[in-house]
């Protein structure tokens, strides 16, 4: 795998157009700020027709995407979409506009850390194609490089482009293991929960959810289920059983690594947490502590051999890096790697199945 093509901040560094930010809020946040960083201006920013109240962000007052059509011409700017969603009556509208302007998506970390440009491209370009090569089929590999491809060109074609064939349910119904006891790591709300008590056959679930309010609407739901034994706990997982600072946000953005550290919670090792009970399968998707997690998980995985899927979208590392880490945990298994449509690049999943 070579790239010899500028990535998008490269390009954007020549832009002549105006830079237009497509959305507000933590996206934009981390977009603004890298473009400062590198010496490029927004000029302007807006949201689709319908959610403009008024707003000012950074100094700019927001426009409707009517207004940007009668300022500018489509030769005039460039657009870069600044929110992430996998909503389909969003990204029709998203879609829109990409019709109408140039619209690049650029793909900022979840959990910060380095972006994936050209210069992280060569810095790892080793892990990564050793990653690559330990995906079990040529689908996966293909969606890998889509992936990659995506994340230097910020083009939304390239990314509308890199989504699986098969879900990641779909390839564990596949691989025909039974799956009766499942853990759920970053259990949200119980929304993977409640789709696997769909797909499978459960007698015992255990479930842990750091943040608050989130958990209260686990364990709201935890009350509900009668035909299945379910074990909720508010604690974050990873390496290590103790506390440690967390962004306690409310929603499927909470964790201990977004670097907006706001409260002390509880931690635990899945290990501690299954004290030695079998498990099937397992779910790790904790907003950039996977890495963390799977250490802590070590005995368990090697004593019950479970399904594992793994979230490798948080962190611009995480999707070799993951992938090499568990091949030393666990080297008798098969990975897949399965992406569902979304912007950006989101929706990661590596699913391991032991041979």
């Amino acid at each position: 795998m070579i790239n010899t093509t500028p990535d998008l901040f490269q390009r954007l560094a020549t832009e002549k157009r105006a830079i237009l930010l497509y959305g507000m809020g933590n996206g934009a946040d981390k977009i603004i700020a890298e473009l400062c960083a590198r010496g490029i201006s927004v000029v302007g920013v807006f949201a689709s027709d319908g959610f403009v109240r008024g707003q000012i962000f950074h100094g700019m007052r927001v426009m409707s995407f009517s207004e940007v059509k009668e300022k500018y011409a489509p030769t005039d700017c460039v657009i870069l979409l600044a929110f992430g969603t996998a909503r389909p009556e969003v990204l029709a509208l998203i879609c829109q506009v990409a019709e109408q302007f140039e619209l690049l998506v650029p793909d900022m970390p979840v959990c910060g850390g380095p972006l994936f440009d050209s210069n992280f491209f060569k810095q790892h370009s080793k892990e990564i194609n050793a990653a690559r090569n330990l995906f079990a089929d040529d689908l996966s590999k293909e969606l890998f490089d889509r992936i990659i491809k995506f994340r230097l060109s910020g083009s939304l074609s390239d990314l509308l482009w890199a989504v699986s064939e098969e879900s990641a349910w779909e390839i564990l119904q596949k691989s025909h293991k039974t799956v009766r006891k499942i853990a759920d790591f970053g259990a949200y709300t119980g929304d993977s929960a409640r789709e696997a008590m769909q797909r499978f056959a459960l007698d015992f679930l255990l479930a842990a959810e750091p943040d608050r309010r989130n958990f209260k609407k686990l364990s709201a739901w935890q009350e509900t289920v009668t035909d299945c034994e379910v074990e909720c706990h508010q604690v974050a997982v990873c390496d290590k059983v103790g506390e440690a600072a967390f962004d306690d946000t409310g929603n499927r953005n909470a964790g201990l690594c977004t670097g907006k550290s706001r409260v002390t919670v509880p931690t635990a090792t899945p290990d501690s947490l299954l004290r030695a009970r079998p498990v099937d399968y397992i779910k790790y998707d904790i907003e950039g502590a996977e890495q963390k997690a799977l250490q802590g998980s070590v005995e368990t995985i090697r004593r019950h051999h479970p399904i594992l899927r793994v979230a490798l979208y948080h962190r611009s590392a995480d999707l070799f890096e993951i992938p090499l880490l568990l091949r030393t945990i666990c080297p008798d298994y098969r990975f897949y790697l399965t992406r569902e449509r979304s912007v950006p690049a989101w929706d990661i999943d590596l699913v391991a199945i032991p041979i």
